[in-house]
């Protein structure tokens, strides 16, 4: 393992210049063709980086085309072994990022490129976290990172009507993310947005006092998503107490043989009310007469009246009818129980659940979290292997084998009584057929959708009232980006289809923040300085002034879009340009 790892990558960068002809941009080597590498390559680009992407000589017809990107090389190959990676120019480059679904293939391909560049920053795309972590130790500068992690709180956030799912804590601390009419005034930290159009969002508005969405200290408050956890739970609770007899009934037996029993019970009750008012007796002994006429006859008696007479018949008919129905209605209940058991099927009918459709990586996340936060949930997938049925299965969760996107699917898991349906697959086509399904179905239906092309998204938003929808790629290629460039970043925080950063910046010695005050970084509108702490100091000044000055090693906490940061990160860094106007002192 490196010594100094700060030495090595000095020598890597030089290298790099050298085999890329004196090019004195960063290099980064992105392996993979899927929705989050392609985000990743251009976050790479935008930060102004040189990046050689390695794709599969054969792609995924729906998947992103990454010709379109410009300033990339791109190089095709079916395997990542050395001499791929000695061709990609791995050797002297700043990073690897290997971004295929493929925990296992990651492995070995980190380590054939370890061969090529032993110090060389990897950041692996792993679903199993517990497998990276023991095996990124091997490695002199590794990082693993789970896109199904970062991405599942959103969804689950969406699912219970939580505005975000980001918490963490920081400078002794606890942060989370709430609307400002459900936190104290002083207990703001910053405003993130302004929610009055959902639709389009105002990230970072010029004026806080505008932003509904807010940064602010915990103190004490639970977060978002557990609170609306147990409130769904308790709704569920209360639901339960009046529909579980009326849904017994229903499940017991088929249609017919219910509302035939119903009949003949509507004729003994009618029949025996009429016969204690004939033999005027009181309420005891006429239901006394009624059952014993039912069950067992009537014995003949020629000096009662014709309507007695009459009566007496009918009871006894009914009765010989409703032993048969009550037969049949028992056998018919214990035949449906083992035909469902057989077949898989969710045969109770749920409510005030949350159904997932998609059990891939993201789908299990969310799956798993649901249940975690005490959320009947009921998983869907077509596909018998997929990776999360074994977990529903050994976990004992509800789950349907079939087509998410056919209407008796999305019936069998409960649609019309469940609190909200949220669609994982990977497929866009697939999601936005189960949601119009879905909403066919039960209009007032939750619907949590994930879509890959954000146009594509606001245009099905407008037309469909389908108001929420997620993008795993765009929710976590940040943090997959700001680890390769080896940033600070504390947290993520989604709003609508943007992310916002929550980062610590080291102003290094000789930058163009050296010697110059908190103003420096205000102007740009995409940063928001939230901390500031001195170098040697132990904790930070929480909302500094403008007039703070800056000096080599202080460190600078902020909320900044992914622009933002990248310039606040390029002004920390690098020293400033001749011909840049100096700040009056403050």
């Amino acid at each position: 393992m490196a010594a100094d790892p700060w030495r090595h990558r000095a020598r890597r960068a030089v290298e790099g210049r050298l085999r890329n002809n004196g090019d004195n941009r960063p290099h980064y080597v992105v392996c993979g063709a899927d929705p989050l590498a392609y985000r990743l390559v251009n976050e790479l680009v935008a930060a102004a980086a040189a990046v050689t992407v390695i794709v599969p000589t054969r792609t995924r017809p729906d998947g992103p085309d990454m010709r379109s990107i410009k300033g990339i090389r791109l190089l095709r190959a079916d395997r990542l072994t050395e001499a791929t990676f000695r061709s990609a120019g791995l050797a002297g480059a700043r990073g690897l990022a290997l971004i295929n679904q493929d925990d296992v293939g990651n492995i070995h391909a980190a380590l054939c490129a370890q061969e090529v560049e032993p110090d060389l920053r990897v950041v692996m795309r792993m679903f199993n976290t517990r497998l990276g972590n023991r095996v990124k130790v091997l490695f002199a500068d590794c990082e693993v990172l789970s896109d199904a992690s970062m991405a599942a709180p959103a969804f689950v956030a969406a699912a219970l009507g939580v505005v975000s799912p980001t918490h963490f804590r920081h400078g002794r601390r606890t942060l989370h993310v709430a609307r400002r009419d459900e936190v104290r005034p002083e207990h703001v930290i910053c405003g993130l947005a302004d929610l009055r159009d959902p639709g389009r969002p105002r990230v970072l508005p010029a004026d806080q006092h505008n932003a509904d969405l807010v940064l602010a200290e915990a103190a004490g408050a639970q977060p978002g998503p557990v609170w609306a956890a147990r409130r769904i739970a308790r709704a569920r609770q209360r639901a339960r107490l009046w529909r579980h007899p009326a849904r017994a009934l229903r499940s017991f037996a088929t249609r017919k043989i219910g509302i035939a029993t119903l009949v003949v019970l509507a004729v003994v009750v009618l029949f025996g009310m009429a016969l204690s008012r004939a033999e005027r007796v009181s309420v005891a002994e006429a239901v006394y007469l009624t059952v014993v006429m039912t069950l067992s006859g009537a014995d003949p008696d020629l000096s009662r009246s014709a309507a007695v007479q009459v009566m007496q018949v009918v009871l006894s008919l009914a009765g010989l009818a409703l032993i048969p129905l009550l037969t049949a209605a028992v056998v018919d209940g214990v035949v449906n129980a083992r035909l469902a058991l057989t077949d898989g099927r969710t045969q109770a009918e749920r409510v005030g659940h949350v159904i997932v459709v998609g059990l891939g990586n993201v789908g299990t996340r969310v799956m798993w979290q649901l249940h975690d936060l005490g959320v009947e949930v009921v998983g869907v997938d077509k596909d018998p292997d997929a990776r999360g049925v074994s977990i529903a299965r050994e976990r004992g969760f509800p789950l349907i084998i079939g087509d998410g996107s056919q209407e008796e699917t999305l019936r069998s898991a409960s649609v019309v009584s469940c609190r909200a349906l949220v669609v994982v697959s990977t497929d866009d086509v697939t999601n936005l057929q189960a949601a119009l399904y879905s909403r066919e179905i039960n209009p007032q239906v939750h619907i949590v959708l994930r879509l890959f092309d954000g146009d594509f998204a606001n245009r099905i938003q407008q037309a469909f009232n389908i108001g929420i929808s997620r993008s795993v790629s765009y929710l976590a290629a940040p943090a997959f980006a700001a680890a390769l460039m080896d940033r600070e970043v504390i947290a993520t925080i989604p709003v609508n289809r943007h992310v916002l950063l929550v980062a610590e910046v080291i102003v290094a010695a000789g930058s163009a923040l050296d010697g110059r005050t908190l103003a420096a970084v205000a102007v740009n509108p995409g940063v928001r300085v939230i901390a500031f702490a001195q170098f040697g100091e132990p904790g930070p000044i929480w909302l500094p002034g403008a007039g703070y000055r800056l000096a080599a090693r202080d460190r600078i906490t902020v909320v900044a879009r992914r622009s933002g940061l990248s310039w606040l990160l390029k002004q920390a860094s690098e020293p400033p340009p001749p011909s840049s106007p100096q700040l009056p002192p403050a």
